[in-house]
This record gives structure tokens, C-alpha cells and sequence, in this order.
């Protein structure tokens, strides 16, 4: 039998047990209802048994007063089913040799699980091992609910994030878990990385299925609070007792509930989504692995055109506003401070430059920044092309940022130029070491927080000292000082071209340690 941690046992889990075999049992009535619950086991002859009911027992009896009167026998399992019996068990013997033909006719009509034992059996015994058997059980459930109700209070205390209480839950659970919002897209979920593959691979088909995959094991628990529903939490084939299963999927409802309202105004679920998705793409997670979760959180994937986006300074909540309003479809999250990514997907009739440069157009509009900075990726219909596609569209955006003005109003590779070269080239220890070497002097001078200003603005110019004395708002006796400054402690003629650009690139190198 189960050895799940449900509080009730089955009309067929206690027919299976050794000693109730014993018996010879044999089910003459309500074979299809033989999984009902079974919440106590009750040794009864009146026949007026249905009035001291409760619904859920079993009720044990040799019918010795019953006998006689087949009405009598008709009322009594009338009784039984209007109090919610779970089953009759019925004694041969003196009083009744054989299966009582009306009784059997009565139980069947009701759906009422109706069992003769054949062989004499001892009651006692019976109700003395189902009784103990339930009594474990309620303690084991007891025990599951309060064990992973603390552990998830635990996690949610200390600031858990929303991944590690899924996990949690996925690990007492021992299968996939998936959490929706009410239009079944899968915002995030848990287990083994095959098992939830599988799920997620169909999941348009069967999220609204009741059954799931296989019919068996899909436990889904509401989740909801002050007066409305959020979405689901579904334990995806759980292979443990069902009643263990619905606990388990009713305790991490209510730690989910709870991390949703403790988080106030923190990003949602489907913004923690998002976030999740992309920075696995960044990170180098298998496109082909994450293409299932994609498809579920409701990205379209099939025969599109992906392009991405970097947008700085700019919240995720307004950029999936203004993708709303121009009917885009895509992914929108905060990568970083002041970053943010939108992974566009486009029909292939679409043209995606066209499309960006609508998208900057109205986020300028609607922001009212005369330049608001939109950086852009190669468009694909390639998903597996995404990542590298992705990780440009941040690089062009942390290259475009402090870059002088003439950028168009989508950046692209092509655009950030010199700029755009050092900041790939920044981690590399020979870059770095040059930087160092034809800026030491500078940086470790006392005046380097005036010095160093002057010396950017310079060379971002062009070397017009005209622009350079209004960036600096300094006249031009005070730049010319600062720049003769600038010269002797680098060692350089900044008029030569050649050394210009050498303390250019090298500044440019330092400036990508510190930047974004």
C-alpha cells in the first residue's frame, strides 16, 4: 500500500492490507468508488448507524440486526449514504451466509463500496491497525506541513529571493515546479533541469489541461490575496501520495502569497521572469535549453525575428508601457543600475531598424529627453544567435555612455568606434598596463580632480580649446595653464597627433575600468 503521508487511507489501500486478506474479502458493490477516504474505521450492529455519522467511516458489522427484514436492510444502506459513509463491511455468518442480494442492489445503486469477508474475522483487529495507521499518518502529515512551512518561513525571512523558495519547494516536492500568472505564462520555475524541459516544452497544450502530461500527479494551488488572484503554483507529476501532494502544494501557496505581499514594490513576478530568462542568455546558458522557458513566459519564437535593445535611464515599467503602445511584443528587464533590456520579437515581415527607430522616436516623446540613449544588437530569426546578440547591445550602450554628442538615436556597433574597441578590450592586462603607464603621472598628482577633467574634454573635442574653455567653464589664460600642467607632468606635446592619441586611447582605457 501508499506510504504517503495523507491523513486518510483508501477503501483499497485497507482492503490490501495483510490482515483484512486474511478475510477474503470480496467487493460485491461500488467497485468504482474504492479510492474514496477512509477517516476512522467504526464497528457498528444498530440499525439506525447512519444518525451517529460523521461522514468518512468505515462501518463494520455481521448485520445480526438486520437479518430478518430486507426493508430494514434497504434503509439501512440509505442511511449510510445520506450520512457520507466511506464503505460497509459486511461479516458472513449466522446472519447472513451469503451476500445479501437487496442490500448489494441498494449499496450499488448508491455507489456505495459494500465488502463481505468470507472467512470469520476479528473487528478488533481490524479498527485496531487502520486506527493506528491513521493516527501515524496525521502525525507524518503534521510533521511534512510544519517542516517545510519552516523552512520556507525561514527563507522568506532572511530575504530569500523568489528562485530559492521554488527551489526549496521543488526539493521537498521531488518534482518540477512551475509558478504562472493567471494567463498560465510561466514566470519562473524549479527542479531538474530534464524534468522541467519537458514540462515547459508543450506547455501552451497542457497549462490548461486539469491532468497535465500523464493525467496523474499535476497539483495546482490558486494564489491570490486581498481579494484577487495572482496566478498558480503547480507541482508538475508529483510522484508521492496525492494527499501529501495537495499539502505540499497548499504550504508553498502560502509562502509564495506571503513573498508577494512582504515584496511591496519591488519588481514583480513577471519582471523577476524576465530579468531571470535574460540574464541566462547573457551568462552563456544553452539557447536550445532556455527556448521552452521563452515559449512559456510568452514569448513568441517560432519563425520571428529577435532584436535587442539596451535602454539607460529609463524604468522597465515605462519601455513595456511604450512597447504596449506600439503593439511590440517582447521581454523587458533591469539588468543593471540604469540598464535596461528589451529583447524584441518581430514577425518577419517587420523591419526591425525601422522599428527601433520608431521605439526611440516615442521614448524620446514620451520622456521628453532630447536623448535618450537606445542601444542595438544584429537582428536574427535566429534564437541561438540571441546571446551574442544581446551582450553587443550592452557593450554599444556602456560604450555610448558619456560619448560626445552625434550618436543617432540607435546606437549601433558601428557607431561607438574607438570607444566601442577599448571598452571590449578593457579586462585585457596589456591595455590596462598601458593605461597606466602614460596616465600614472596625472592620476597621482594632487590636482588630478582638475586635471584630468580638463584633459578629457580636450581631447574629446578634437583639441579645440575654444569648446574645451566652455565645457569647462575656464577662460582661455586658465585652460592654456592647465594644459601646459597636463603636458609636463605626462611628458607629452599634445599638439603632436601621434602622442595625442595615445594619451586619448589610454584615457579612454581608464575610463572603461570606472564606467557602467
Amino acid at each position: 500500500m501508499s506510504t504517503g503521508v495523507g491523513d486518510t487511507l483508501t477503501v483499497r489501500q485497507i482492503l490490501d492490507l495483510d490482515r483484512v486478506a486474511a478475510g477474503r474479502p470480496e467487493v460485491v458493490a461500488g467497485a468504482g468508488h474504492l479510492d474514496r477516504p477512509v477517516r476512522w474505521v467504526h464497528v457498528a450492529e444498530a440499525a439506525d448507524v447512519g444518525v451517529m455519522l460523521s461522514g468518512g467511516e468505515m462501518i463494520l458489522t455481521t448485520g445480526v440486526l438486520l437479518a430478518a427484514d430486507e426493508r430494514l436492510q434497504a434503509e439501512y444502506i440509505d442511511s449510510l449514504h445520506r450520512a457520507e459513509a466511506a464503505a460497509l463491511v459486511l461479516g458472513l455468518g449466522r446472519a447472513f451466509p451469503s451476500s445479501p442480494e437487496g442490500m448489494r442492489r441498494a449499496a450499488e445503486r448508491h455507489g456505495l463500496p459494500m465488502v463481505v469477508l468470507h472467512r470469520p474475522f476479528p473487528f478488533a483487529e481490524l479498527t485496531e491497525e487502520v486506527q493506528s495507521r491513521l493516527v501515524r499518518r496525521k502525525f507524518a502529515a503534521v510533521s511534512l506541513s510544519e517542516g517545510i512551512r519552516t523552512a520556507l518561513t525561514s527563507l522568506i525571512t532572511s530575504g530569500a529571493p523568489l528562485q530559492g523558495l521554488l527551489d526549496e519547494i521543488a526539493a521537498h516536492s521531488g518534482c518540477p515546479v512551475v509558478l504562472t500568472n493567471l494567463a498560465h505564462r510561466v514566470l519562473a520555475t524549479a527542479g531538474e533541469h530534464p524534468a522541467v524541459d519537458d514540462v515547459l516544452r508543450d506547455w501552451d497544450r497542457i497549462a490548461r489541461q486539469p491532468g497535465g502530461i500523464d493525467g496523474e500527479g499535476w497539483i495546482r494551488a490558486e494564489l491570490g490575496g486581498r481579494g484577487e488572484r495572482w496566478g498558480s503554483v503547480v507541482l508538475c507529476g508529483h510522484r508521492g501520495d496525492g494527499a501529501s501532494g495537495r499539502l505540499l502544494a497548499d504550504r508553498a501557496a502560502e509562502a509564495l502569497v506571503l513573498h508577494h505581499l512582504l515584496a511591496g514594490a519591488g519588481p514583480s513576478w513577471e519582471e523577476q521572469s524576465a530579468r531571470c530568462l535574460l540574464a541566462d542568455l547573457l551568462a552563456g546558458g544553452a539557447p536550445a535549453r532556455l527556448l521552452p522557458r521563452a515559449r512559456a513566459a510568452g514569448l513568441p519564437v517560432n519563425r520571428r525575428t529577435f532584436l535587442p535593445l539596451v535602454v539607460r535611464d529609463t524604468p522597465p515599467a515605462q519601455l513595456d508601457r511604450i512597447l504596449r503602445l506600439l503593439g511590440l511584443t517582447g521581454l523587458v528587464t533591469e539588468l543593471a543600475e540604469r540598464s535596461t533590456a528589451v529583447l524584441l520579437s518581430l514577425a518577419r515581415d517587420q523591419a526591425p531598424e525601422a522599428l527601433a527607430a520608431h521605439f526611440a522616436d516615442r521614448l524620446r516623446a514620451e520622456t521628453g529627453a532630447a536623448r535618450a540613449l537606445v542601444a542595438a544588437g544584429p537582428a536574427s530569426p535566429a534564437w541561438e544567435d540571441v546571446p551574442e546578440a544581446l551582450r553587443e547591445a550592452l557593450h554599444v550602450a556602456d560604450a555610448a555612455t558619456g560619448a560626445p554628442p552625434g550618436l543617432p538615436p540607435v546606437v549601433r556597433m558601428g557607431d561607438v568606434r574607438l570607444r566601442g574597441l577599448v571598452r571590449q578590450l578593457r579586462d585585457d592586462p596589456r591595455v590596462q598596463a598601458f593605461s597606466e603607464r602614460e596616465l600614472d603621472a596625472i592620476l597621482a598628482s594632487e590636482d588630478a580632480a582638475e586635471l584630468v577633467p580638463v584633459l578629457r574634454a580636450y581631447l574629446t573635442t578634437g583639441r579645440n580649446k575654444s569648446r574645451t574653455a566652455q565645457l569647462t567653464h575656464m577662460s582661455r589664460p586658465a585652460l592654456y595653464r592647465r594644459l601646459e600642467c597636463i603636458e609636463k607632468l605626462l611628458g607629452v606635446d599634445l599638439d603632436d597627433f601621434e602622442q595625442a592619441a595615445s594619451v586619448h586611447l589610454a584615457l579612454l582605457a581608464h575610463d572603461a575600468q570606472s564606467g557602467p
